[in-house]
Protein backbone atom coordinates (compact mmCIF):
# COMPACT_ATOMS: atom_id res chain seq x y z
CA UNK A 1 0.00 0.00 0.00
CA UNK A 2 0.88 3.40 -0.47
CA UNK A 3 0.78 6.22 2.23
CA UNK A 4 0.98 9.85 1.05
CA UNK A 5 0.85 13.41 3.62
CA UNK A 6 0.24 16.55 2.20
CA UNK A 7 2.11 19.89 3.42
CA UNK A 8 2.66 23.35 2.88
CA UNK A 9 -1.24 24.92 2.47
CA UNK A 10 -2.32 27.97 4.06
CA UNK A 11 -3.34 31.57 3.51
CA UNK A 12 -1.73 33.88 0.39
CA UNK A 13 -2.86 37.10 -1.06
CA UNK A 14 -3.53 36.94 -5.03
CA UNK A 15 -0.89 37.03 -6.79
CA UNK A 16 1.81 35.66 -4.28
CA UNK A 17 3.31 32.03 -4.38
CA UNK A 18 2.81 28.74 -2.24
CA UNK A 19 4.44 25.19 -2.76
CA UNK A 20 2.54 22.14 -1.67
CA UNK A 21 4.64 19.07 -0.81
CA UNK A 22 3.41 15.50 -1.24
CA UNK A 23 5.34 12.85 1.11
CA UNK A 24 4.79 9.12 -0.38
CA UNK A 25 5.79 6.10 1.38
CA UNK A 26 5.56 2.16 1.75
CA UNK A 27 5.14 0.41 -1.71
CA UNK A 28 6.00 3.63 -3.84
CA UNK A 29 7.51 1.27 -6.18
CA UNK A 30 4.33 0.43 -7.63
CA UNK A 31 3.08 4.19 -8.59
CA UNK A 32 3.30 4.96 -11.82
CA UNK A 33 2.32 8.89 -11.59
CA UNK A 34 1.77 11.64 -8.97
CA UNK A 35 -0.65 14.36 -9.32
CA UNK A 36 -2.23 17.38 -7.37
CA UNK A 37 -6.13 17.99 -7.17
CA UNK A 38 -8.07 20.23 -5.67
CA UNK A 39 -11.62 20.37 -4.38
CA UNK A 40 -13.47 23.51 -3.54
CA UNK A 41 -16.88 23.76 -1.35
CA UNK A 42 -19.78 22.55 -3.71
CA UNK A 43 -17.71 22.09 -6.52
CA UNK A 44 -16.27 18.42 -8.11
CA UNK A 45 -12.74 17.66 -7.43
CA UNK A 46 -10.90 18.53 -10.63
CA UNK A 47 -7.59 17.73 -12.07
CA UNK A 48 -4.52 19.96 -11.42
CA UNK A 49 -1.12 18.46 -12.75
CA UNK A 50 0.13 15.25 -12.79
CA UNK A 51 4.06 13.66 -13.20
CA UNK A 52 5.40 10.44 -13.98
CA UNK A 53 8.39 8.85 -11.41
CA UNK A 54 10.04 7.31 -14.36
CA UNK A 55 10.54 10.28 -17.35
CA UNK A 56 9.00 12.93 -15.68
CA UNK A 57 6.26 13.62 -18.12
CA UNK A 58 4.14 16.48 -16.87
CA UNK A 59 0.80 17.30 -17.61
CA UNK A 60 -1.80 20.32 -16.59
CA UNK A 61 -4.80 21.78 -16.18
CA UNK A 62 -5.68 24.78 -18.29
CA UNK A 63 -6.43 26.89 -15.12
CA UNK A 64 -2.93 26.57 -13.90
CA UNK A 65 -1.14 26.12 -17.42
CA UNK A 66 2.09 28.72 -16.98
CA UNK A 67 1.34 29.69 -13.18
CA UNK A 68 1.82 26.06 -11.47
CA UNK A 69 4.98 23.96 -11.84
CA UNK A 70 4.96 20.22 -10.39
CA UNK A 71 8.13 18.04 -10.05
CA UNK A 72 9.38 15.67 -7.87
CA UNK A 73 12.39 14.03 -5.55
CA UNK A 74 12.49 10.05 -6.73
CA UNK A 75 15.23 9.78 -3.93
CA UNK A 76 12.99 11.14 -1.10
CA UNK A 77 9.83 9.86 -3.00
CA UNK A 78 8.17 13.18 -2.87
CA UNK A 79 6.53 15.75 -5.14
CA UNK A 80 6.08 19.61 -5.43
CA UNK A 81 3.10 21.75 -6.34
CA UNK A 82 5.12 25.63 -6.63
CA UNK A 83 2.06 27.61 -7.10
CA UNK A 84 2.95 31.18 -8.71
CA UNK A 85 0.35 33.79 -9.43
CA UNK A 86 -2.68 32.74 -6.94
CA UNK A 87 -5.99 33.72 -7.97
CA UNK A 88 -8.75 33.53 -5.31
CA UNK A 89 -10.50 30.82 -7.29
CA UNK A 90 -7.69 28.74 -6.36
CA UNK A 91 -9.03 27.99 -3.04
CA UNK A 92 -9.78 24.79 -2.07
CA UNK A 93 -8.41 21.89 -0.52
CA UNK A 94 -5.58 20.50 -2.58
CA UNK A 95 -5.20 16.12 -2.71
CA UNK A 96 -1.79 14.58 -3.42
CA UNK A 97 -2.56 11.23 -5.42
CA UNK A 98 -0.74 8.47 -6.56
CA UNK A 99 -2.02 5.63 -9.70
CA UNK A 100 -0.47 2.67 -10.54
CA UNK A 101 -2.28 1.97 -13.76
CA UNK A 102 0.05 2.81 -16.77
CA UNK A 103 -2.24 2.62 -19.67
CA UNK A 104 -3.30 6.23 -20.44
CA UNK A 105 -6.21 5.92 -22.44
CA UNK A 106 -7.21 9.24 -20.82
CA UNK A 107 -3.85 11.40 -20.00
CA UNK A 108 -2.55 11.88 -16.48
CA UNK A 109 -5.77 14.27 -15.54
CA UNK A 110 -8.57 11.21 -14.82
CA UNK A 111 -9.29 11.44 -11.53
CA UNK A 112 -11.27 7.96 -11.08
CA UNK A 113 -7.45 6.22 -12.63
CA UNK A 114 -5.55 7.35 -9.15
CA UNK A 115 -6.31 4.72 -6.39
CA UNK A 116 -4.13 6.41 -3.74
CA UNK A 117 -5.18 9.87 -1.84
CA UNK A 118 -3.37 12.02 0.53
CA UNK A 119 -5.86 13.69 3.48
CA UNK A 120 -5.39 17.13 2.44
CA UNK A 121 -4.03 20.64 2.75
CA UNK A 122 -6.01 23.72 2.35
CA UNK A 123 -4.80 26.49 0.06
CA UNK A 124 -6.88 29.91 0.68
CA UNK A 125 -6.21 33.12 -1.72
CA UNK A 126 -7.50 36.12 -0.73
CA UNK A 127 -7.97 39.47 -3.13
Amino acid sequence: QVHMVESGGGMAQAGSSLRLSCAASGRTFSTYAMGWFRQAPGKEREFVAAITWSFGRTSYADSVKGRFTISRDNAKNTVYLQMNGLKPEDTAVYYCAGRSNRRLDYGLGYVHEYNYWGQGTQVTVSS
